[in-house]
C-alpha cells in the first residue's frame, strides 16, 4: 500500500510538470506566432476604477457601463424563459423553506 502511494504520488507529480510545461510552450507558441511581445497578450481582461468610475476590457475592446446596461435592459425585454432555471429557483425556496420550519421546530 505504502508504494502504491509513493507511485500514486510521483505519477501526480510528473502529470502536474507535464502540464505546466505545456502551458508554458503554448504560451512561447503564441508569442512565436504573433511575431513580436504584446503587453497586452498576456492580459485577456482588465479593470481599471478611477473615483467609483469603472473602466473594463475584454480582449483589447473597451466596455463601459452604459454597454453593460444596455444589454442587460436589452435581455429584460426579450424576458426569455429557462424552464431549469426556475425549477432550481422552486426547488431552493423550497428546501430553505422546509430548513426554517424545521430549525423552528427543533428550536421551540
Amino acid at each position: 500500500m505504502k508504494m502504491f502511494m509513493v507511485k500514486s504520488f510521483c505519477l501526480a507529480a510528473l502529470l502536474f510538470i507535464a502540464v505546466l510545461t505545456g502551458m508554458q510552450l503554448a504560451n512561447n507558441g503564441i508569442q512565436k506566432m504573433k511575431g513580436y511581445g504584446d503587453p497586452n497578450l498576456e492580459t485577456a481582461v482588465s479593470i481599471h476604477e478611477k473615483d467609483h468610475n469603472v473602466r473594463a476590457s475584454f480582449l483589447g475592446k473597451d466596455i463601459s457601463s452604459h454597454d453593460i446596461a444596455a444589454k442587460k435592459k436589452k435581455l429584460e425585454e426579450i424576458s426569455a424563459f429557462n424552464l431549469f432555471s426556475s425549477m432550481g429557483r422552486k426547488m431552493s425556496d423550497g428546501i430553505t423553506g422546509a430548513s426554517e420550519k424545521l430549525v423552528h421546530f427543533i428550536a421551540d
